[in-house]
């Protein structure tokens, strides 16, 4: 039984074995509820972060679900359109007075009838998201495709007859030296009446691309316009969706959000989801569907918070790993999800944003999108390229950007290589027995004290560790709610340091650690953090599936980093550069104890943030940089992990904490690992996570 199981079952009095299987997202808490069981009602019980404050008489809305159909193979969930209760007469009053998205239910009204994959909303959550993905501090020259022009038009003569678009290309091309434009029928039935009602002075929007193509007439106002141009650097995530409003004029950041990426209910990871796409016939329009929405929102939000109109938002620049970049094109992504992984194409894109159901913007914005470097190495990937410049350093860097698919970087001026490697979601809280997204009340930062193994943690939301005086009273709002991505890392690094956690990733017994925070569960062990069920809360500790979780992951990151290295033919990098939200935010020492990035002096690990959100800002505010990216792509080497046989001898190795057989002589300097060992049945016993070994006949 999963973690999430014996959850729903502590919460429960002896389920039928038959009941139907409700599994939520974005959280993964799963457990089973007796037919006609509301499933406002499961959630509480699993403890899924889904608000009410009506009592479950439906009319606050703020239990709105968003049921989904079809085949979830990674939960094992077949999803019938029956699965819920049919809409209601109070569901229907909602809709009819208050307004209901489409695809959306009450958590009150609708009942359980079978198995049912439900995902909780953002506005739905108590606890909102908090998506790390603040735009970085960096100088750009300023040189856009998007631009603003004043002219002066010649009036129309009737001894020399032209059409007014022609005479307004003459201005530009004398006064600009802008050779050829053109327009699309929108613009060209106002461009008349702006030009008499300008005097013959008019200020134009062109978009003028890299390529040499025609200058786009966007927009045109009478007069000097003084309003504002502004354009999105969009970082699609498959975890989150990061958005970064700027000025096309000055380049200023006006606003940065995100929002979770609505197709992890179709799937925590890429793979997920393109298996979703090839088990349920429409699956890839249905996520393609969902995710162009959310952009769509995020734009809203982002203008209504800058008090800037959505129809002066001319351009995007939009960056995201192979299957997110199908999935938002509407290409069906089955052929990544099978050997030799092609792309329908890995060259850069110039869309109209209304191509991609994206009208939010101006009705004539344009979008770009970078080019992907390989099957599975994206756009995102080329945005931190353009952003940390591997090909430009002198000495050997290996950028990682971490995530739910890694892409990672390893170059100097002679040489770039690029591959990706599947970490999966749970350095992220996923798949983590009291897992949860970076959100108030998560633990983020953990410090295991090697004598008393007492631990002591912070939960994000307040600066005070949780053995200061004026941490209850500060965690009151959240609570502590569980534990997130920075906080396992820091967690489990910490128990390996204080001699909770053997070198294999064995947690060893009250006994064996001198701790009695190791208590028994099933035929394993666990390490308690917190645990508040005396008062009705959570009892969050890390279990040895926890430790297992984390192992792959990070034995795929450093498998991933150890392969580029031997194609390089190194042995050792000179620095290494931590990239996204999650990057950004994992401390250099315990990464390092955990094994995930190579030997390095801890002064040569830094934090480069967003940087494919930078890239896209990069883009987006410098022309030229597109060309430079697009050239510098072409001449990366790309290394494909899946059919690599090194790399499945590299994962293995890196199963143990930190390493099975690399050295880390620059850690030894400053962490004295234990050499302790919690195996009872004989070498080797611990990389099977725990399990019971087979007896030799």
């Amino acid at each position: 039984m999963s973690s999430s199981d014996q959850t729903a079952a502590n919460t429960q009095t002896d389920p039928l074995p038959n009941t139907p299987l409700v599994v939520f997202t974005p959280s993964g808490k799963r457990g089973r509820f007796a037919v006609g069981t509301p499933i406002l009602t499961a959630a509480r019980q699993l403890g899924v972060d889904l608000d009410s404050v009506c009592g479950g008489r439906g009319i606050c809305s703020k239990c709105q679900i968003a049921p989904s159909y079809g085949e979830f193979s990674k939960f094992g969930v077949v999803s019938e359109a029956t699965a819920l209760s049919d809409w209601n007469s109070v569901e229907q009053r909602y809709k009819d007075k208050r307004g209901l998205l489409d695809g959306r239910r009450l958590g009150c009204q609708a009942t359980v009838q079978g198995d049912i994959v439900i995902d909780v909303p953002p506005e739905s959550q108590v606890h909102k998201q908090v998506v790390r993905k603040a735009a970085t501090a960096r100088t750009i020259i300023m040189d856009p495709a998007t631009r603003l022009y004043f002219v002066e038009v010649e009036q129309p003569d009737m001894h020399e007859p032209t059409g007014d678009l022609e005479r307004l290309a003459r201005a530009l091309r004398a006064q600009w030296q802008i050779d050829d434009i053109k327009a699309d029928l929108s613009v060209l039935t106002k461009l008349q009446p702006v030009l008499r009602k300008g005097n013959w002075q008019v200020t134009v929007a062109l978009y003028r691309d890299h390529t040499g193509a025609p200058a786009r007439l966007l927009d045109i106002w009478p007069g000097l316009y003084e309003g504002g141009l502004y354009g999105l650097a969009i970082d699609l995530g498959s975890t989150t969706i990061a958005a970064h409003l700027c000025d096309l004029v000055t380049g200023e950041v006006l606003g940065s959000s995100g929002v979770m990426n609505p197709q992890i209910r179709f799937g925590e990871d890429l793979m997920s989801r393109v298996s979703y796409a090839m088990m349920n016939p429409g699956g890839d329009k249905d996520m393609t569907r969902v995710v162009r929405e959310a952009i769509n929102g995020l734009t809203a939000t982002l203008s209504a918070e800058a008090g800037i109109a959505p129809d002066s938002i001319f351009e995007a620049v939009i960056v995201c790993n192979p299957v997110m970049h199908h999935l938002l094109l509407g290409i069906d992504p089955v052929e990544l999800g099978q050997a030799p992984f092609a792309l329908a194409t890995s060259a850069s894109l110039s869309l109209r944003a209304t191509d991609l159901g994206l009208d939010t913007f101006s009705p004539r914005a344009q979008v770009y999108l970078l080019p992907c470097i390989a099957g599975h190495v994206g756009a995102d990937a080329a945005a931190v390229a353009l952003s940390e410049e591997p090909g430009k350093s002198e000495d050997l860097v290996l950028v990682v950007d971490v995530g739910t698919n890694a892409e990672i970087l390893l170059g100097n001026k002679t040489r770039v290589l690029a591959c990706s490697s599947p970490t999966g979601p749970a350095f992220e809280g996923a798949q983590i027995s009291a897992g949860q997204r970076a959100a108030p009340g998560a633990i983020e930062r953990v410090e295991i004290d090697p004598v008393t193994k007492e631990p002591r943690f912070r939960i994000i939301g307040t600066d005070l560790w949780s053995d200061e005086v004026g941490f209850d009273a500060a965690a009151t709002a959240s609570g502590i709610t569980g534990i997130c991505g920075s906080g396992i890392i820091e967690a489990v690094a910490e128990m390996r340091m204080a001699g909770i956690l053997d070198g294999s990733g064995l947690i060893g017994s009250a006994e064996q650690t001198g701790t009695v925070r190791c208590i028994m569960e099933g035929r394993t062990h666990t390490y308690v953090i917190h645990d508040s069920t005396a008062e009705g809360g959570p009892l969050i500790s890390v279990t040895q599936g926890d430790i297992r979780a984390i192992q792959l992951a990070k034995s795929a990151l450093y498998a991933g980093a150890r392969l580029l290295m031997d194609e390089m033919g190194v042995d050792k990098v000179d620095r290494v550069v931590l990239a996204g939200a999650f990057g950004a935010h994992i401390s250099p020492k315990h990464a390092m104890v955990l094994g995930m990035i190579p030997d390095v002096p801890l002064d040569k690990v830094f934090s480069a943030g967003n940087a494919a959100g930078t890239g896209a800002r990069i883009a987006l505010c410098n022309t030229a940089s597109r060309a430079e990216i697009e050239m510098v792509v072409g001449q990366i080497t790309k290394v494909e992990t899946a059919i690599e046989p090194k790399f499945q001898e590299h994962f293995v190795a890196a199963n143990a904490i930190p390493h099975k057989t690399d050295p880390f002589p620059e850690l030894a300097k400053i962490v004295t690992l234990p050499d302790n060992s919690f195996n009872t049945r004989g070498e080797g016993g611990s990389d099977d996570g725990g399990r019971r070994r087979r007896r030799r006949a």
